[in-house]
């Protein structure tokens, strides 16, 4: 595969700078960085870097008034600069990437026209010298992406909601555990990247994630959720149900509880969007959570 990664932005475009999509051979790809309409020039240059094994760094510019009307009309207004590294000639870029995915910190690459390119995480760097694809745009200084680790969630509880919200959370990329142990809805464990069978408490002793949702449909398992999360730095809590919900279980906590606990928490979680049943609370639940990413990587 390739991978292609946006170095920088100018104008309207349809990703921001460290947006990535793998191309492989004969039309393969994961991930967009266009409607759509920028796809195949992508895909040819990718396919082409793919089999030379060589570094292209690559320009799309649809700012001219011309670009409105001719060609694919895309109308975008935008300058996307890209990189299109050939995965299977970088030796030790699986390495790299597994402790990205496994949100060991932020991915830096850095590549320029001469076809050097290094990758970093940690403690961890790489570099490669590449031969550069024909038709290359040349840069005459060292091109950077900072890539931010994948967001993870937990889900505190499988219920109707979870069926539509899993999957629709590794869409958006978010990293997915299901911490369930209920045999009623253990099949659920499928849909989650990781599915772990036991206590909140235990759960959480391993668990890196930047949200955690507590949606049992029950009211003791929601509250020891809660007590747990409560000594966890977990900066999102979204509790589903009624505010009355949220009201009844505090109750049962103790002062110093509910004062970690309510700047942190979300109650009801997910955001006014309108409409009834699971499908509708999964989508506020997701729109909320894509929402608060957002204005964290803004605020970083």
């Amino acid at each position: 595969m390739s991978l292609a990664v946006v170095l920088a932005t100018e104008g309207s475009t349809y990703v921001k700078p460290g947006a990535l999509a793998l191309f492989g051979l004969d039309g393969e790809r994961q991930g967009w960085l266009s409607g759509g309409c920028l796809e195949a020039d992508i895909a040819l240059r990718a396919e082409a870097a793919l089999r030379a094994g060589a570094l292209a760094l690559m320009e799309i510019d649809t700012r001219s008034d011309e670009d409105l009307l001719s060609g694919s009309a895309v109308g975008c207004r935008g300058r996307l600069h890209l990189a299109l590294l050939p995965l299977p000639a970088m030796s030790g870029w699986d390495t790299i990437a597994h402790a990205w995915l496994a949100r060991g910190g932020a991915l830096r690459l850095q590549v320029d026209g001469h076809g050097r390119c290094s990758a970093s995480l940690g403690s961890q760097t790489h570099e490669w010298r590449l031969p550069v694809a024909e038709g290359s745009v040349a840069s005459p200084t060292p091109l950077h992406a900072r890539i931010a680790p994948p967001p993870a969630v937990a889900l505190f509880g499988a219920g109707p909601e979870s069926e539509t919200l899993l999957p629709w959370l590794r869409e958006l990329g978010w990293m997915t555990t299901l911490v369930e142990k209920r045999p009623r809805w253990l099949a659920q464990g499928v849909l989650a990247d990781r599915h772990i069978e036991t206590t909140p408490t235990q759960a959480l002793a391993g668990l890196d994630v930047d949200a955690a949702l507590v949606m049992h449909h029950h009211f003791e398992l929601d509250r020891e959720s809660l007590d747990a999360l409560a000594a966890h730095p977990v900066p999102f809590i979204g509790l589903l149900g009624p505010r009355r919900r949220q009201q009844d279980l505090f109750q049962l906590m103790t002062a110093a509880q509910r004062e970690v606990l309510t700047p942190r928490l979300r109650s009801p979680v997910g955001l006014h969007l309108g409409g009834d049943g699971p499908q509708a609370i999964a989508l506020s639940i997701a729109a909320q959570l894509q929402r608060w990413r957002d204005e964290e990587d803004e605020s970083a």
